[in-house]
């Protein structure tokens, strides 16, 4: 018996940049482990979080976890770009991973209209 938010695609979606992201920074130098590393893997942790967190509140704290979930994507954009620019991560990847973001962001906009009706 699962949870009702394991069903959400936006929820699996996320949990696969998770993965995604905890792939890329085992690459990343030793000396960013108190630094980029943990605060992309922290900022993407947080998307499927808090979407798990707030689908057991209320329609409204819902909704403010979805802008939650939301605003840790957007930081994940910037620490992605940062990393572009400290050479950890290649404009292919970079890409593929804003995409995924993007991505996530309208369904995750699309989640908070759903669950404001």
């Amino acid at each position: 018996m699962g949870f009702d938010f394991e069903e959400l695609d936006v929820y699996k979606k996320a949990i696969d940049f998770v993965n995604n992201i905890y792939t890329l920074t085992k690459n990343f130098p030793k000396d960013e482990m108190f630094g980029l590393i943990s605060q992309l893997r922290r900022a993407a942790v947080s998307i499927p979080s808090n979407i798990s967190e707030g689908s057991a509140r209320t329609k409204k704290d819902f909704s403010r976890f979805i802008d939650i979930a939301r605003g840790s994507a957007m930081e994940c954009v910037t620490l992605l770009q940062i990393s572009v620019k400290q050479r950890h991560v290649d404009e292919r990847r970079y890409n593929e991973l804003r995409s995924n973001l993007t991505e996530l962001s309208k369904m995750l906009s699309g989640l908070k209209k759903s669950v404001s009706r």
